[in-house]
């Protein structure tokens, strides 16, 4: 298919990469973004890294330049989303009353962040973090320094977010329900690992701990109390608590949800002509045979990448080996993989945690002994996951030893050829 018109519900990488793809594919027809967002469609980790310690600056975070749309024939209705959509007839209804016809639909609507019922919530200084806005308010009141930071939530959101706080000079305190920070992600050894590190930055925790109560003084926020009752003295506190697939719009259409909008491996919902791409679906991936909802971001790019190709009537599928990083202090990572293959498992290291400088495997072993990396990690080791791919996804048979040598190269555990 060349022609009709295809509309992208949602404004985020994923949809914005489905209509470049779109277009260098060949694709002549109409192509329509539409978006609750007010700002053309960004990449959202710089919001909580480089851009929110001034780094980088706004132009960078854009997945395309603005001129892009208007060059290549793409309209992009900006603060309008589609607020209904009719599979049967083939049409979609915007915030602003107007219908639109499609020949294909894709639904790229993201998650929103889980809010808390917590007295006290609507005081000033109290918020949540998704957007650019939001990422553009917290540097504004972190930026000079002197203030304290509650973060409530322990996963990556909130440990990038104290490493940024505390890189401008706040006071920082992290509330999470976990014993160990980012452990229901990585296990607790290298959770541990991520909280000496923001302990030897100053970082204080609060764990396990949740928020029952955010106080205020003249109606900004002045303390959060916990569960234990201790009143954290608090300017500003930040609500990490995980995100929420936005399916109401699948869900009203009728499209067949479980953990997001269920989609094939080439993203197709439910319904003829209507595909998922990003946050919001949960796609059943080749190399495991079940379905996963990931929310970084080079599942947005991969996702809307084969939406398109898939809408295009190409045999295209989601099967890349999933992917996302952090930065937080002098720490980058890198993590590739399957976590839910890797859940429970203890990983095998390759150099020391002492160093700030190793890998990390989880390896599935079999019946007969041997094993296969289905996850792993770089702390501090650039250029090491083009190969570390390859083993997950070649379903390559290793030797745990020669994995955890640091004298033997990963490329030379991969077959020749």
């Amino acid at each position: 298919m060349d022609t009709g018109h295809f509309v992208i519900a949602g404004g985020g990488l994923a949809g914005a990469t489905a209509a470049r793809t779109l277009r260098s594919e060949g694709f002549t027809g109409a192509i329509t973004i539409a978006c609750a967002e007010t700002h053309v469609p960004y990449l959202r980790p710089p919001l909580s890294k480089e851009l929110l310690l001034g780094k980088d600056g706004e132009v960078k975070v854009s997945v395309v330049p603005q001129d892009w749309y208007g060059e290549n024939g793409v309209e992009i209705l900006l603060g309008d989303p589609v607020v209904a959509a009719d599979p049967q007839a083939h049409t979609v209804r915007l915030g602003s009353g107007k219908e639109l016809e499609y020949s294909r639909l894709l639904i790229a609507t993201g998650a929103q962040p889980r809010k808390l019922p917590l007295p006290g919530s609507e005081l000033a200084g109290v918020g949540t973090f998704r957007t650019l806005d939001d990422s553009r308010r917290l540097k504004e009141a972190l930026s000079d320094g002197g203030r304290r930071l509650v973060m409530v939530g322990s996963g990556w959101i909130g440990m990038e977010l104290a490493a940024a706080a505390r890189s401008y000079g706040n006071e920082v305190t992290l509330l999470g329900l976990e014993d160990v920070p980012l452990s229901t992600a990585i296990g607790p050894e290298l959770g541990a690992f991520f909280r000496e590190i923001h302990e030897s930055h100053g970082v204080h925790f609060r764990l396990p701990a949740s928020a029952r109560e955010i106080k205020g003084t003249d109606g900004r926020a002045s303390a959060v109390v916990t569960d234990s009752g201790e009143e954290i003295p608090a300017d500003i506190v930040v609500i990490a608590a995980g995100v929420i697939p936005d399916t109401a719009l699948a869900g009203n259409a009728g499209l067949k949800l479980e953990n997001g909008i269920l989609v094939d491996a080439s993203l197709r919902t439910s319904s003829p002509d209507v595909f998922a791409a990003g946050d919001v679906a949960n796609a059943l991936h080749p190399f495991t045979g079940e379905h996963h909802r990931n929310e970084h971001w080079h599942n947005a790019l991969s996702g809307g990448k084969v939406a398109a190709r898939a809408m295009l009537g190409q045999d295209a599928k989601l099967d890349m080996v999933p992917y996302f990083y952090t930065d937080q202090f002098d720490v980058a990572m890198e993590y590739s993989g399957f976590p839910s293959l890797a859940a429970g498992q203890s990983p095998l290291l390759r150099g020391s945690m002492d160093d700030r400088s190793f890998l990390a495997f989880w390896l599935n072993r079999n019946s007969s002994g041997s094993s296969a990396v289905v996850a792993g990690m770089s702390i501090n080791r650039p250029k090491v996951h083009k190969t570390l791919k390859a083993l997950i996804s070649g379903r390559v048979q290793v030797d745990p030893a020669r994995l955890a040598d640091p004298e033997v190269p990963l490329e030379e555990l991969l077959p020749e050829g």
